[in-house]
């Protein structure tokens, strides 16, 4: 089956699934999403949703969190991963908003300039809270647009461009949440059985399925 027929066909799949898949990070506005997904690097959204509510009551605007020193919100945060980091970079990213525009705005470059900010972490705070067609690409679209033939992709760059190319812009902001929520639902990473899968039974290589049938795999 070809690359495109293999997307369209996932695409309906998915519609079906989750016809409008919630955002998983728990936020008001955009800047709370900005924080909630900064946060989320090397840690799960469950975490992220447990200390959020605290530190949002601390600081849910860039005027509140500027007038925390970086050890104060590292109380807050201390159970995600790199906290230390995170930190400094959520007081850095305060001052930052601060000094140009005064909020959090739908611009690429801007975001992109941010503390602790990314391109995967700018394009969650584009699709979902100003609209634009985006597709944020995380270790496990990565890892699942590999497994399901859609890209070969050795960086989740290159991943992002081979999935803008296969699906429809309109649909790029439900998307990713879509493929991210059949990962956690149907297609985890470790002791995942291809054969047995909605999709992977189908759009997988005979040797991909193979090959994570192995015992090594299945640990």
């Amino acid at each position: 089956m070809k690359r495109q027929a293999k997307a369209d066909r996932i695409g309906e799949i998915l519609d079906d699934l989750y016809p409008k898949p919630p955002i998983p990070l728990d936020h008001t506005d955009p800047y709370t999403l900005l924080v909630a997904v900064a946060l989320s690097a090397q840690t799960t959204d469950k975490k992220v949703n447990q200390v959020t509510p605290a530190l949002f009551a601390a600081a849910s605007s860039p005027e509140e969190m500027a007038t925390l020193p970086p050890d104060e919100i590292l109380g807050y945060i201390k159970e995600v991963g790199l906290a230390p980091t995170k930190a400094r970079n959520l007081s850095t990213m305060a001052h930052q908003i601060l000094d140009g525009p005064g909020e959090v705005i739908p611009d690429w470059e801007f975001l992109e300039s941010l503390a602790g900010v990314g391109h995967k972490t700018a394009s969650v705070v584009m699709a979902q809270s100003f609209g634009v067609p985006s597709f944020p690409v995380d270790t496990h679209i990565h890892r699942l647009a590999s497994r399901w033939g859609l890209s070969a992709a050795k960086n989740v760059e290159q991943t992002e461009r081979d999935l803008k190319a296969v699906f429809p812009k309109d649909t790029w902001n439900r998307r990713h949440l879509q493929i991210i929520f059949f990962g956690r639902d149907y297609c985890p990473a470790r002791r995942h059985d291809l054969a047995g899968c909605e999709i992977c039974s189908w759009s997988a290589t005979k040797r991909r399925i193979a090959d994570e049938a192995k015992p090594a795999n299945r640990t």
